[in-house]
């Protein structure tokens, strides 16, 4: 099968200098003296970091601290000068410590690929890297992998690095050292692109630390999709609903789906695979939906790329002439901060109540929120009031999460993110 034409634009970036990997085994963590920013925490306030949450608030911070440079590293002491941790220090906004230890450890090119082997050796006992029909998985989520503000995911070859953080920004090149020497000649290139945006990447989109890109098909459960790194949002590809997209394969045969939010398209690929009757795939980004039909061609589903629609979600909702059997809610985040829980809620309820309005007796709605500030309680809650003003009888048929390449932290709850349910009406 021929692949589609690449649509990863040509970039004029430089290659930073990394080293090539090396074979000697990572001995233990040494404990020796590093001299760093000392910042004291007010009483009472080491108790969040003792029970293992990682970040560290501006309002813990006793006020005769320094002020060290953004993203520094800094050891954290209670407010009798014991240590409590070390971590990376960002000026602004309520988080002012992300902790990457509770040990007086040299954070160097030993810490960072000891923390990455422990994390890809998860993956790796999950088959997800390099098996017959998988190659593609989360190598680091963040603070459920103990790095916070850092996102690392791995294309068939093709690693693609996140920053949160000014800290994590500035570590960069180092993790993508330890990154080759941890993924064992499995990284044929590394790219970073950052969130936080500070003073060494304003308007830098993305950057090449390592190699260059090999081909940007990978395989999730068998099915071939095409990862946009340059453009794409996020790192290029949502992982996180690999085995929700699985799920939906026991429910679309014979169905109409209408797969909103629809972003690459891949719901889509896994409803046609089994037999749905008609597959609507909807997005608002013209790119996107460009590269949902090149995913479902490749698959072998033309009919159903051909039924592709640029449109915002609510407006078709409530603009349909028609119901649908299946449908397929996967919105971007509502809400990225607590002062926007109270609108976020009110979004998803709108939402699902067309939603759920436009499904036929027996229809099926998978509905998600990746909003890290609506926690699972809430987005429950506000699926029930919006089933109760729908008027329909409704039964919850499966409660989800995210997998299990993308690990919670059971210390630093809001390293829970992704919620979702399965319904069925009336």
């Amino acid at each position: 099968m021929t692949s589609p034409p690449s649509l990863i634009p040509s970039l004029r970036i430089q290659p930073l200098r990394v080293r090539p990997p090396s074979r000697y085994k990572t001995q233990p963590a040494r404990h020796a003296p590093m001299t760093l920013p000392i910042l004291q925490l007010l009483p009472g306030k080491e108790r969040s970091v003792e029970r293992g949450h990682l970040w560290v608030f501006s309002g813990a911070l006793a006020p005769k601290n320094p002020q060290p440079p953004d993203g520094a590293l800094v050891e954290v002491r209670a407010s009798n000068s014991r240590f409590l941790a070390r971590g990376q220090y960002q000026q602004s906004g309520a988080i002012r410590v992300r902790i990457l230890t509770r040990e007086p450890e040299q954070i160097d090119h030993e810490f960072w690929t000891r923390k990455l082997r422990a994390a890809i050796a998860i993956r790796n006992r999950l088959g997800l890297l390099d098996g017959p029909d998988t190659t593609a998985a989360r190598l680091v989520n963040g603070e459920g992998d103990f790095l916070p503000g850092l996102i690392i995911d791995y294309f068939a070859g093709n690693v693609v690095i996140q920053t949160h953080s000014r800290g994590m920004e500035l570590a960069c090149k180092d993790i993508a050292n330890a990154l080759i020497e941890a993924l064992e000649d499995r990284a044929c290139f590394i790219c970073h692109k950052p969130v936080y945006i500070g003073p060494d990447t304003a308007g830098e989109k993305v950057s090449t630390l390592y190699g260059a890109p090999v081909e940007p098909w990978f395989r999730e459960n068998g099915f071939r999709f095409r990862l946009d790194w340059a453009e794409g949002q996020k790192t290029g590809f949502f992982l996180d609903q690999r085995d929700h997209r699985a799920m939906l394969s026991r429910y679309a045969s014979g169905r109409t789906l209408l797969n909103a939010f629809s972003y690459t398209g891949a719901f889509s690929v896994y409803a046609a695979a089994a037999g749905a009757a008609e597959v609507i795939t909807l997005d608002s980004s013209e790119r996107a939906i460009q590269q949902a039909k090149l995913n479902l061609e490749a698959n072998g589903f033309a009919t159903a790329a051909s039924n592709v629609v640029v449109g915002e979600t609510l407006r078709y909702l409530k603009e349909a002439q028609r119901g649908f059997d299946l449908i397929v809610l996967d919105p971007p985040a509502f809400a990225k901060r607590l002062s926007a829980r109270h609108s976020a809620v009110q979004g998803y309820k709108r939402l699902n109540l067309e939603a759920l309005r436009n499904l036929n007796p027996g229809g099926i709605l998978f509905t998600f929120s990746c909003s890290q500030a609506v926690d699972a309680s809430l987005f429950n809650g506000t699926i029930t009031a919006a089933v109760i003003e729908s008027g329909r009888n409704a039964r919850i048929l499966h409660r989800l999460a995210q997998p299990a390449d993308h690990p919670i932290n059971p210390c630093h709850p809001e390293s829970e993110y992704l919620k979702g349910l399965i319904l069925t009406v009336d």
